[in-house]
């Protein structure tokens, strides 16, 4: 007995000593190990250097045993153990866990799938024929044979809209009979997509079954998809409330004429008169897109443009009216550029469904899996199905039936196990849907809510053993878990804190206010006339505005009285650098100048120059906030070093690749 004993031990001490070589400890942080692999994991994700280096190891464990000392405070504090905290996480784990409950081979056929079918657009039109009750096998099988016949009629020669409008359960097909427009793969559920893109142009299919019912899809055309462009807007912004957009009409009439007759830059007009103000500064530009990311008005005219420099004449919309001119075109991006996306995109999507099919197979194969359908089938006498359908029916009905109905066996000893009892009362909970409807298909029923449930307790199995069977998730896990707790302590103790600690932000920014100044500055006026003509008119205008008490916006009344574009004032404090008229003008008191920019002409006058001086904490306040957080910080990680003894094996910190 004592040899037997003796043995045991002795393979528990090699298995641990085995385990530590594995994975040894990398560094201490108040007592708490920190394992080799942890640190290697997430050095390698953020690492951007091909080969790790002596010296970026230890840059990057310096950040990261500042990271550890924060969590280990938050774990003494106690935050680990928060409602909030472990809310929080359980809800990351359920999105975490998601790509490892799909199979990968059939996902990765689908994701190249639907990029494939993203080279095309498909314009098709369909009749929806609802389901009363998609549970009754009865209602289900009225409607595919109602399709049927509507399918006849169409191909008999009725017109595909008519019979829209007449039949379709789509509230829609009242008014567009049907038409859905054009579509890419990922914009209709997956049944549907897949009969549209495999219908021929002309084609009606057989009905298609969705969770809305079936369809009969018409497809009505096909052509290359768009792809993606980039474009440059002139917009002027209408108002929805206002009973006439005359000024807006004429003042984007001007600007059109101005690029087409008298051939001006996009980009300076952009400047000037664009009221998209973040386009604006780049001359217009907007960020690449493609089809169903712009209002449908915008896309069309931009995509309508022929090449590269075309510009679109004026293209109303709810936002304003446009001018667009096409910088570039690009067709369908690489796969691997879209990989992500697409991948993203069809996890939420119905198509989903055949990857976790594979995945419930390849469950049943590697854990055992052990099933008793006949103990299942028990029910389809156990069940009343009045009782069933009037929520009355009781587990109790099945008190003796205790035995086996399925199970799942790992290797490494874990199980799961799902008896006659657990079935009995998980019906008992079921509520069926149709309570009008007392006679139920008793075998249908019970095949459905077996199967839901087999499924559902298959991938249960899966995901409460990740940690085990998947070493990236369980890393992955321990990686969110710390941010969680950084984040809620680091925003206790620096970000809220500087934006709350109104008394420390001022104290700080008085400490220290010589290092923000302001460089030498002027109060500026800057006048920007089309032509000669407005230029003179507003030189008078200045010279009675004392005497009259002009304002800014008295004289742009008077001088844009017949164009919109004949006056801009800019008026404003100014540093070198901010505006090229501004810094060619004598920086003295008074002092004016006029400059000639093709036929427009710009007045800059110096109102006031101001000295150098340090700035207001409420002119840079997101900037000594951001400064001030640092210092807080700071000041925590010595603390916490104090706290805290850490201790990093030197030995071990060599194996870091």
């Amino acid at each position: 007995m004592k040899r037997i004993i003796s043995i045991a031990l002795l393979v528990t001490l090699a298995l641990t000593i085995n385990a530590q070589k594995n994975d040894p400890t990398l560094l201490t942080v108040g007592g708490k190990d920190v394992k080799l692999s942890e640190f290697d994991a997430i050095f390698n994700k953020n690492n951007s250097k091909e080969k790790a280096t002596k010296e970026s190891v230890q840059e990057y464990l310096d950040l990261y045993i500042k990271f550890k000392l924060k969590v280990r405070e938050a774990e003494d504090l106690g935050y680990d153990t928060l409602p909030k905290f472990i809310k929080e996480l359980e809800g990351y784990r359920g999105q975490l866990a998601q790509p490892y409950l799909t199979d990968k081979e059939v996902t990765d056929g689908l994701i190249k799938e639907a990029y494939d079918r993203m080279k095309q657009d498909v314009k098709a039109s369909h009749i929806l024929i609802k389901i009363k009750d998609n549970r009754n096998p009865t209602d289900t099988l009225t409607a595919y044979k109602t399709a049927i016949k509507v399918r006849k009629r169409v191909l008999a020669g009725e017109d595909f809209s008519k019979v829209a409008k007449a039949v379709s359960s789509d509230p829609s097909a009242q008014k567009n009979g049907g038409d859905l427009g054009y579509f890419s793969a990922l914009h209709m559920v997956y049944n549907f997509e897949s009969a549209a893109f495999t219908t021929k142009v002309g084609d009606v299919s057989m009905p298609v079954r969705t969770q809305f019912g079936y369809h009969i899809i018409k497809v009505v055309d096909k052509r290359a998809a768009r792809g993606s462009i980039k474009v440059a807007h002139i917009m002027v912004k209408t108002d929805k409330k206002a009973a006439s957009d005359e000024i807006q009409v004429k003042k984007i009439n001007e600007i059109y004429t101005e690029l087409t007759k008298e051939n001006k830059d996009f980009a300076e007009l952009a400047k000037q008169f664009s009221d998209d103000k973040g386009s604006a500064k780049r001359g217009g530009e907007l960020p690449e897109f493609n089809t169903g990311k712009m209002v449908a008005e915008f896309e069309n005219a931009a995509f309508g443009l022929s090449k590269n420099g075309d510009i679109s004449k004026p293209t109303k919309t709810d936002f304003g009216w446009h001018i667009i001119k096409r910088i570039d075109l690009k067709v369908l991006a690489p796969y691997d550029e879209l990989y992500n996306e697409i991948k993203a995109k069809v996890a939420r999507d119905s198509r989903s469904n055949k990857s976790k099919q594979a995945l419930l197979r390849k469950i049943k194969e590697e854990n055992g899996f052990v099933e008793n359908i006949s103990e299942r089938n028990d029910f389809y006498k156990l069940l009343d199905k009045i009782e069933y359908a009037k929520g009355t029916w009781k587990a109790s009905s099945a008190e003796k039936h205790k035995k086996l109905i399925f199970g799942f066996y790992a290797k490494d000893g874990d199980k799961f196990e799902y008896t006659q009892t657990d079935f009995a009362n998980d019906l008992e909970k079921t509520k069926y849907s149709n309570r009008n409807d007392l006679n139920v298909d008793v075998v249908a029923e019970i095949n459905r809510i077996y199967k839901k449930i087999l499924n559902n307790k298959a991938i249960a199995f899966k995901d409460s053993r990740l940690s085990k069977t998947s070493e990236e998730f369980r890393l992955l896990m321990q990686e969110y878990r710390d941010g969680i707790l950084l984040f809620d302590l680091t925003d206790e103790k620096v970000w809220s804190k500087a934006v709350k600690d109104t008394l420390g932000l001022d104290s700080f920014h008085a400490k220290n206010k010589d290092n923000y100044m302001w460089g030498e500055r002027v109060e500026a006026i800057i006048y920007s006339c089309s032509d000669e003509v407005v230029a003179n008119k507003l030189k008078k205008l200045l010279k009675k505005k004392g005497k009259k008490a002009y304002t800014n916006d008295d004289i742009l009344k008077m001088l844009n009285a017949e164009s919109q574009l004949a006056l801009k004032i800019e008026e404003g404090k100014f540093s070198k650098g901010d505006n090229e008229d501004v810094d060619k003008t004598s920086w003295i008191n008074g002092a004016s100048a006029t400059y000639k920019k093709n036929e427009n002409v710009v007045i800059v006058k110096i109102k006031k120059v101001l000295a150098s001086e340090p700035k207001q904490l409420n002119e840079i306040k997101g900037l000594i906030t951001s400064d001030y957080q640092n210092y807080l910080e700071n000041e925590w990680v010595k603390a916490l070093k104090s706290k805290y003894k850490v201790v990093v094996d030197k030995e071990v910190l060599k194996l870091v690749k």
